[in-house]
């Protein structure tokens, strides 16, 4: 794509002056307190700050698990702020995947069944979606544990099905909420770069929650909110590892 064709895409998510009060007594708490921002397609974002920063809201905003007080919310075009809840439902499962940090596996469902979970919500025939789900375990490299239950796998396999469970609707967009927050740090660094290099590939947008700046390091952007404000964004060279690029103020 050319410089020009490059300025004429759309952003693929865009926040304009968000708000989320909540009340609590007398009291009004600005869990977003005026957010503004937009992300590309195939970008790699963190979201980065301590709890009660507004992060994991701002990610349920995004998600259209809650609603705003106040401002917009446009993702792939379409303002979900003014969606009801069964457009949401609907909006979710046609441009939208999860990862969490639970893995949030059923446990009488193998590994290829939890992935090929999703695509029966779409009315996907059973050969179709088994061999879909087959094709993004060997994705995330666990091709040889389709037969494998939940609890004969260890955690970062456990979270490779939930990724591969993610991407396997070829979602516009991901929502990672800690996705490594139940792993060890040599398993983080993997599941990372795995998320990292299928973002890529795929040229699928991808927003992580965490309350980590070295993990976050992996990301092209990091978004650190405080006290419900974007106080920076910082932009990464795309290497593995996230090396640090320039900053600009929020």
């Amino acid at each position: 794509m050319s410089g020009e064709e490059n300025r004429k895409v759309k952003p693929v998510i865009e926040v304009r002056n968000l708000y989320k009060i909540y009340r609590v007594g007398e009291t009004k708490v600005r869990a977003l307190n005026g957010v503004d921002f937009a992300i590309r397609r195939g970008e790699f974002c963190a979201i980065v700050g301590t709890s009660g920063s507004g992060k994991s809201t701002l990610l349920n905003m995004l998600a259209g698990l809650e609603r705003p007080s106040r401002g917009e919310i446009v993702i792939a075009g379409k303002h979900i702020e003014k969606m009801n809840e069964n457009q949401l439902v609907a909006f979710r499962r046609d441009h939208i995947g999860f990862i969490f940090q639970s893995y949030n596996l059923l446990g009488t469902m193998n590994a290829l069944e939890n992935v090929a979970l999703p695509l029966s919500f779409r009315g996907i025939e059973k050969k179709k979606r088994t061999a879909l789900a087959a094709r993004y375990l060997k994705l995330v490299g666990l091709e040889r544990l389709e037969d494998h239950m939940p609890n004969q796998m260890s955690g970062g396999q456990q979270q490779r099905v939930g990724i591969a469970r993610a991407l396997v609707v070829k979602p516009e967009i991901i929502f990672a909420d800690e996705p490594t927050g139940n792993l060890d740090s040599h398993t983080t660094m993997d599941v990372l770069r795995l998320m990292q290099q299928i973002v890529r590939e795929q040229n699928q947008t991808l927003i992580m929650v965490t309350h980590d700046d070295h993990l976050a390091a992996y990301a092209d952007r990091i978004f650190h909110i405080i006290d419900g404000k974007i106080v920076k964004i910082e932009e990464h060279a795309r290497q593995d590892g996230g090396a640090g690029g320039e900053e600009e103020e929020g």
